[in-house]
């Protein structure tokens, strides 16, 4: 398998697993923020646990040739999570999740600026599809007839877009630090930004932990936080900022699909039409030349 199939196996295969995040966290009695803080320190803990038991030495001396930026985009992170889950207080999940997903935009319109990387026609267009189908998942247009007064919401969510493509294109800037070290590093950046929003929100003094919920938060911190996030970031090692973009979109896609499958939610023809828009869309993304540039 040559480079650029692994990149984009490893891809594909974090978006999936953070698109069954959601049917964990339905289950979870705990507030967003303790999560979000769990899955920064605990991810960290775990990466760093594998480190060992793989008898491999950390590379520290690239982490610290490195460890402003590795610092800077880890509580980049944290403030992202903090603003989608703000952003859910004020408008629909639906509403939220639309303008999180407005990250690759930014990535795709900053990469031939900050990346030098081209600008090529398939991945426009590819990007474009994929935000027609995330919107007839969503059900905006329904929806924004509907609602007023949520322009707090459409910050807040648009704000954790901008900080999750900023996430995107430091890493491509971090390729001599190794996935697992850099990938540590950050997660720990991530609680440590989290942990005072956690606090100030009363998000330990209403923790209430049951076997079942412990169990259930160390699947999210080992497998949907250190595994996927370590997936996720070597990943970027092998592909453009551009087809990052486009690929994630596969995690709102298995959210949903799951959702109506196993959580038996509805979905209607509108919601169908986008699951198959994007799907072709990361699909065609990556088939076919790319020498083709706007």
């Amino acid at each position: 398998m040559n480079p650029k199939s692994s990149s984009l196996l490893r891809l594909i295969g974090s978006m999936l697993i953070y698109g069954t995040i959601g049917l964990f966290r339905r289950a979870l009695p705990v507030s967003s923020a303790f999560l979000a803080m769990f899955r920064g320190f605990t991810g960290s803990f775990f990466l760093l646990l594998f480190l060992v038991l793989l008898h491999k030495k950390p590379d520290w001396k690239a982490v610290r040739a490195k460890v402003i930026p590795l610092l800077v985009s880890g509580g980049i992170m944290g403030l992202n999570w903090i603003l989608l889950f703000e952003s859910y207080r004020y408008t629909t999940v639906a509403i939220s999740t639309l303008c999180y997903y407005m990250a690759p935009v930014f990535v795709i319109l900053a990469s031939p600026f900050l990346l030098h990387q081209s600008l090529e026609r398939r991945k426009v267009i590819s990007l474009l599809l994929s935000l027609v189908g995330m919107c007839f998942i969503t059900g905006i247009f329904s929806l924004a007839n509907q609602e007023s007064g949520r322009l707090p919401g459409f910050l807040l969510g648009l704000g954790a877009a901008v900080l999750y493509a900023c996430v995107i294109l430091i890493n491509q800037k971090l390729v001599s630090v190794p996935s697992f070290e850099r990938t540590i590093v950050q997660l720990f950046s991530a609680g440590i930004v989290v942990l005072p929003y956690a606090f100030l929100t009363g998000g330990f003094s209403s923790l209430s932990l049951t076997l079942t919920s412990s169990l259930l938060l160390l699947v999210i911190g080992i497998v949907h936080t250190a595994f996927a996030y370590l997936l996720y970031f070597s990943s970027m090692d092998g592909l453009s900022a551009q087809t990052v973009a486009i690929i994630s979109y596969l995690d709102p896609v298995t959210a949903v699909l799951l959702s109506v499958f196993l959580l038996h939610e509805p979905m209607d023809v509108l919601g169908m039409i986008g699951t198959i828009l994007i799907l072709f869309a990361a699909v065609y993304a990556e088939n076919g030349s790319s020498k083709s540039s706007i």
